[in-house]
């Protein structure tokens, strides 16, 4: 609760000076809405305004955080996203493990373009890792996949 008030205060602040409009602090605020109501997509647009620092105060944690949520959902852009903040270590300690297993949900919840675009992301990264390291992303993301089918249903 503190932090949502920090948050509306930075973006009141940032309205008042003019980083942000009042238009934009109100956009803010109806996705913040949404995202906190499980919107996969909300909480994926609100990770992407952190990692970036459009509307609100650049932060990487939020930004971890926003799209871990839309990733646990299934969101594959959101898992792109959190696989990039791994293998970066922005908001996180950098893991080309944890970096790897995103990339892989990802690129087999999509076809065409994408998943090739995903694929590439996966594959990348699969040339980081020893084969040990590839196993253990290729088994949490198996993990991932089964708890997530179960959540579903």
């Amino acid at each position: 609760m503190r932090h949502l008030l920090r948050v509306a205060v930075a973006v009141m602040l940032m309205a008042l000076t003019g980083v942000v409009s009042a238009q934009t602090a109100q956009d803010v605020a109806a996705l913040r809405e949404r995202a906190e109501a499980g919107s996969a997509t909300a909480q994926f647009n609100l990770g992407v305004m952190y990692a970036n620092g459009r509307g609100v105060l650049q932060d990487d944690t939020q930004a971890v955080a926003w799209y871990r949520r839309a990733a646990d959902q299934g969101n594959a852009n959101a898992q792109t996203s959190l696989g990039r903040m791994y293998q970066n270590g922005r908001g996180v300690p950098q893991d080309d493990v944890l970096a790897y297993m995103w990339f892989n949900l990802a690129a087999s919840r999509l076809s065409g373009d994408d998943q090739e675009q995903y694929a590439e992301s996966r594959d990348t990264t699969s040339e980081l890792l020893t084969p040990q390291q590839r196993a253990d992303g290729q088994r949490m993301a198996r993990e991932w996949q089964a708890a997530f089918e179960k959540r579903k249903q």
